[in-house]
């Protein structure tokens, strides 16, 4: 007894186990543009590019690094005398250190430790071996080329601005994706309706073939109505399979736009909205001249702006103040010639210039003149893309007020095409219309209900198109760019 209830409880929970499995998802439009935002592959591969520059900004900033310096060496000659045929050997060595660093105003100063020890059998020098030693500090300041903060600093400033420009870039693709988003959401419902527009078509079909081989069995229809209702039903069969296809393809492309693993159905939750949308042509033209793509611009502008100044400081000529202080000590044993510059006995100090220009100068005069013409160039095109982003908006608000009035139409067709529909029905049923009448009238109805159901789709993927060209269709739909997404790239990737 127990196993027969065992066997019915299964029996009775895998049918319910498998519509669970089958269930559709039910997907508002909200859900499908957050999971397009955080899932969609190119929109992810898009953090990568602000993750990257944010590495190039450290890197940098590694002028600032302090750069220690140690070198040693040591030689050993043999030098033929003139004036006896005993030849002059000798022995050296050098073991020096520095510790450079590099300052916003394009100087650098060095500290510097030098120790030489030198051994030979020279009748000519007064201490054949001895140990020679110099602590200093060495600065080069220039005050020409190169001097100040913006050229010493002009790599970070534009790797800084070069990212900014990423992240306007990734506003650019966050806006295309949910505007897509919002397309293929509506597109799939516009699919979903018209099949079932097709399949109530082809169950009118079969009703009306039914019908008609009934009324000529019973000898009141010819045998040729049969083929007509016939071919009626076939066609139809025909536009169902096809609408079928249509929307398995576009739910293969919803699931790879939003990356939704399986294939089970998606339905649609929200609906496209019907309702007039008003619009203020002066607040979205001034929307869309601060849309992503030109504050992209503007940062490029930016930095070509920074580079003209730059190339411009470079024309001048290298004039370098160079100074350097500090003690010296010499001794025949190493401990005594520490001692000695312990003692500040021998200091020394030097002050002076270096100028460098190359005559003619060609090199730096066209980098500068390139960077001008680029510079000139970017502003025109700024002012290209903000001209046509007015524009787009203007047409964007036409096709949103057309889209709404094709929507009043379309209902007025379907209205009409119902009706019509009613009057060919009850002349077929005294034979004042054949079944083809009846049929292609049907047809009719059909094609209004799909044109009432693409007006819809069209007035919303206007109003889309309009949040688009005015680049608030990311807060319209409450998307948020993260600077800290892309920096936790940077910090995470070891």
């Amino acid at each position: 007894m127990k196993l027969i209830v065992l066997i019915f409880s299964l029996l009775v929970s895998l049918p319910v186990a498998a519509f669970a499995a089958e269930s559709p998802l039910k997907l508002s439009l909200s859900e499908a543009i957050k999971m397009a935002a955080e899932r969609n592959l190119d929109v992810r591969a898009e953090y990568y590019n602000p993750a990257q520059f944010e590495a190039d900004i450290n890197r940098n900033r590694s002028i600032y690094d302090p750069l220690l310096l140690l070198d040693a060496s040591y030689a050993d000659e043999t030098t033929p005398a003139f004036t006896s045929s005993a030849s002059v050997n000798g022995q050296s060595s050098d073991i020096n250190a520095s510790l450079s660093q590099l300052f916003w105003t394009g100087g650098t100063v060095s500290a510097v430790f030098n120790n030489g020890y030198s051994n030979s059998n020279s009748i000519s020098l007064p201490e054949p071996r001895s140990w020679q030693s110099e602590l200093g500090v060495r600065l080069s300041q220039p005050l020409l080329k190169n001097a100040g903060r913006e050229n010493t600093e002009a790599g970070i400033t534009i790797s800084r601005l070069s990212k900014y420009a990423s992240i306007e870039h990734l506003h650019s693709r966050l806006i295309n994706t949910v505007a897509q988003v919002r397309a293929e959401y509506f597109k799939l419902y516009s699919l979903r309706e018209q099949l079932q527009v097709k399949k109530v078509s082809l169950e009118l079909a079969r009703k009306i073939l039914n019908e008609t081989k009934a009324r000529v069995d019973a000898g009141v229809l010819p045998a040729m109505e049969i083929l007509n209702a016939e071919f009626g039903a076939v066609s139809r069969e025909k536009d169902v399979n096809d609408a079928e296809k249509a929307l398995s393809d576009q739910l293969d492309v919803l699931r790879l736009l939003l990356q939704l693993e399986g294939r089970g159905e998606i339905a649609v939750a929200d609906p496209p909205m019907r309702e007039l949308y008003q619009v203020s042509e002066d607040e979205v033209i001034r929307r869309a001249v601060n849309r992503p793509d030109i504050k992209e611009l503007k940062r490029t502008l930016e930095i070509n702006e920074l580079q003209t100044r730059v190339y411009g400081n470079n024309i001048k000529p290298d004039l370098r103040l160079l100074a350097s202080a500090g003690v010296a000590g010499r001794d025949r044993t190493f401990s005594r010639d520490m001692e000695n510059l312990g003692t500040f006995d021998s200091p020394y100090w030097s002050i002076g210039l270096s100028f460098s220009y190359p005559i003619g100068n060609r090199a730096a005069e066209n980098d500068y003149r390139k960077s001008r013409l680029k510079t000139e160039q970017t502003a025109l095109l700024i002012k290209s893309l903000e001209e046509g982003a007015t524009k787009d908006v203007k047409a964007a608000i036409r096709g949103v007020a057309t889209g709404y009035k094709q929507i009043e139409v379309a209902e007025r067709g379907r209205a009409y095409a119902e009706e019509r529909l009613k009057a060919f029905i009850r002349k077929n049923e005294v034979g004042l219309a054949t079944t083809k009448d009846v049929l292609d009238v049907e047809n009719d109805l059909a094609n209004a209900k799909n044109n009432q159901i693409t007006a819809l789709v069209a007035y919303n993927n206007a109003i889309t198109q309009l949040w688009q060209v005015t680049g608030e269709i990311l807060e319209r739909e409450g998307i948020h760019v993260v600077e800290g997404d892309a920096d936790k790239l940077y910090t995470n990737t070891r």
